[in-house]
């Protein structure tokens, strides 16, 4: 974990002592599901259940041990009298440890999940309240036809959704644990033990493991967190373009007290998107990781512990701090509409190429001949700066084939946007009202 970009509510799942009391809680569930059986005297059991441990112990017995679970085993032992012995029956390390992962990862996981909704409400509130703002799509960087505000959040809400969907099956293949044995055949822990210990901390069994709890789970998690950084990587990207001063649609809240630059007083950066997109990288080469540990040598080797202890804190840490980040850049945003009406004219009509295309296709021109006449009067706007409505006017085969008023009609924004409300009834978010959307050329 770094700090700088760790939430607390994280920090309480991945510290070191929170990394152990995970252990000691799996360990105490292995006596209590022993005890129900009767191998261990129910007496024992619940003096067991007061054992304790300090992170200064393990590490004295961790110094000359050089085993860490077994630091901590001993480390337990030693606040308990003779009942210890019952510790860590027929258990291997990867028992503990693994099992208890599935405990944290579980918990960081559930802590992500809250953190995307958050975020999801932020930019639902937000498309509802510009549910009538028009704007420009673009494609390859440059203007294509008009969009609304809320048609590309309601893209954000859709993939915000098949994120959760996503992290929430990762959950649950994560959330399994595993207690048996060496070598995973319940050789010294029966099933049943293994059933009841996971039953105690509400945690599935894995149907069949070696001496660990297969790694493709781990793998599955880490390329959902990758994903999720992804997709908020994509947003920030985008509220990136949207807030250059040459564009200036968006701006992310930027506080009266918030400097942009050492040297320079006027900048208004988009440093905490561009701070997310840099964490993206980050998670993203995380989940290349998890995938390298799925092919361990036969029922297991330790080559992937080291850097587990790395990955898994650190990507679930860091999407954690991304979504606390972008919720709170979501719901501070500006957004500057008359902003967006005054690029939508800033190819003087150009973005309704295609509907004039169509027009002249509907009317009985052929379509490639209708396409090289508009591309032409295209070009002639871009150089002249004159609107292209007028240029298509005054052309003799468009008067031939299209009326005034249906020309005109190709230049309504409505036109453009007549199904965009449709994206927002599929998402169950569909709160619409009749008023009509305004473009450039209708500027209050």
């Amino acid at each position: 974990m770094i700090d700088r970009y760790t939430r607390p509510e994280m920090a309480a799942i991945w510290n070191r002592r929170a990394y152990f009391e995970y252990q000691r809680q799996v360990e105490l569930a292995v006596v209590r599901a022993w005890a129900k059986f009767g191998k261990i005297p129910l007496e024992d059991c619940e003096l067991i259940q007061r054992a304790s441990f300090t992170l200064e112990r393990i590490d004295e017995i961790e110094r000359e041990a050089d085993h860490e679970t077994n630091a901590f085993v001993t480390a337990l032992a030693e606040s308990l009298g003779p009942e210890s012995r019952w510790l860590h029956l027929g258990l291997t390390s990867s028992d503990v440890l693994d099992t208890a992962g599935a405990l944290q990862l579980r918990a960081a996981l559930d802590q992500i999940g809250a953190r995307l909704r958050r975020v999801e409400s932020a930019v639902a509130r937000l498309a509802l309240k510009h549910r009538r703002t028009a704007m420009i799509g673009r494609s390859h960087g440059m203007h294509a036809e008009p969009i609304s505000f809320r048609f590309k959040l309601a893209n954000w809400i859709a993939e915000l959704r098949r994120t959760a969907v996503r992290l929430a099956a990762a959950r649950d293949s994560i959330a399994v644990g595993k207690i048996a044995g060496s070598v995973g055949t319940h050789a010294n822990v029966p099933p049943r033990v293994e059933e009841a210990a996971c039953a105690e901390l509400a945690l599935g069994v894995a149907p069949v493991a070696s001496q660990i709890l297969q790694r493709d789970r781990h793998a599955e998690a880490l390329c959902a967190l990758a994903l999720c950084a992804s997709t908020l990587d994509k947003f920030a990207t985008e509220i990136r373009h949207l807030q250059r001063n040459e564009v200036a649609e968006l701006e992310e809240p930027f506080e009266t007290s918030r400097h942009g630059s050492s040297s320079m007083p006027h900048k208004r950066n988009p440093a905490r998107s561009e701070r997310i997109s840099g964490l993206a990288r980050v998670v993203r080469a995380n989940a290349q990781v998890g995938l390298e540990n799925v092919a361990l040598w036969h029922e297991r080797d330790i080559s992937h512990s080291s850097a587990e202890r790395i990955v898994l804190v650190d990507s679930t840490t860091l999407v954690d701090y991304m979504l606390w980040l972008f919720a709170g850049i979501m719901e501070g945003l500006a957004v500057y509409p008359q902003r967006m009406r005054e690029n939508l004219d800033l190819t003087r009509g150009q973005i309704f190429s295609q509907a004039a295309m169509l027009e002249l296709v509907e009317s009985g021109m052929n379509r490639q001949e209708a396409y090289d006449l508009v591309r032409a009067e295209c070009h002639a706007a871009a150089a002249t700066g004159e609107h292209l409505h007028g240029l298509l006017a005054r052309h003799p085969q468009v008067i031939r084939h299209i009326e005034p008023e249906r020309l005109a009609a190709v230049f309504d924004i409505e036109r453009h946007l007549l199904h965009v409300d449709e994206a927002f009834a599929r998402l169950g978010l569909n709160q619409l009202d009749s008023t009509p959307l305004k473009g450039a050329d209708e500027l209050d």
